[in-house]
């Protein structure tokens, strides 16, 4: 029973495993000169998951590629970039994902995060998918507004699982909300 048990339970901990957050964009707010952009460079080189930042100056947008099979934690990003001084102002998330339908207010759980979907409209999610994280530290206050309209979730304002959230694993859980 115990070696059935396990073999279900490693079942399911590969099938879940394929789902990983691969690259980043960040968008950070505030920079001036070329010495912000450097601080925020730094900040973003010293996080565990990061492998690789390149950075775009005339876009203060950098490009984030994360080590294989490690845990990608959208907080720490935008905390490294808030140690720097300055803010994020927009993140997209590019994620391998397994096979999937996704609608609206559905949650999915990607590299070990929880991500719940805003604007989807039953769309089937392909392999590799960009969505654009639109919690209170990752957008402008205006836009946070806006989005978090989209859906009556409590969880929206909150970014913890609420009663609302499905397969909720407790109710200090973090959430990321999302859109296509």
């Amino acid at each position: 029973m115990k070696k059935i048990l396990s073999l279900i339970a490693s079942f399911f901990l590969a099938f879940g495993a394929n789902a990983q957050v691969q690259e980043a964009r960040l968008q950070a707010s505030g920079l001036t000169c070329s010495m912000c952009s450097k601080a925020v460079l730094n900040a973003l080189q010293k996080i565990p998951f990061v492998q690789k930042v390149d950075v775009d100056i005339d876009k203060q947008e950098y490009t984030l590629a994360f080590k294989a099979g490690a845990a990608v934690d959208p907080d720490a990003l935008s905390g490294a970039v808030e140690d720097a001084g300055f803010s994020v102002a927009k993140l997209d998330l590019t994620a391998k994902l397994d096979p999937q339908k996704v609608e609206k207010d559905k949650h999915i759980t990607i590299g070990g995060k929880t991500y719940h979907f805003l604007n989807a409209k039953g769309q089937e999610l392909p392999a590799t998918a960009t969505f654009k994280v639109v919690d209170k530290s990752f957008v402008s206050e205006k836009e946070f507004k806006k989005v978090s309209s989209l859906s009556s979730m409590a969880c929206v304002i909150t970014g913890k699982m609420e009663t609302c959230c499905t397969k909720a694993p407790g109710a200090a859980a973090r959430v990321y909300h999302v859109m296509l």
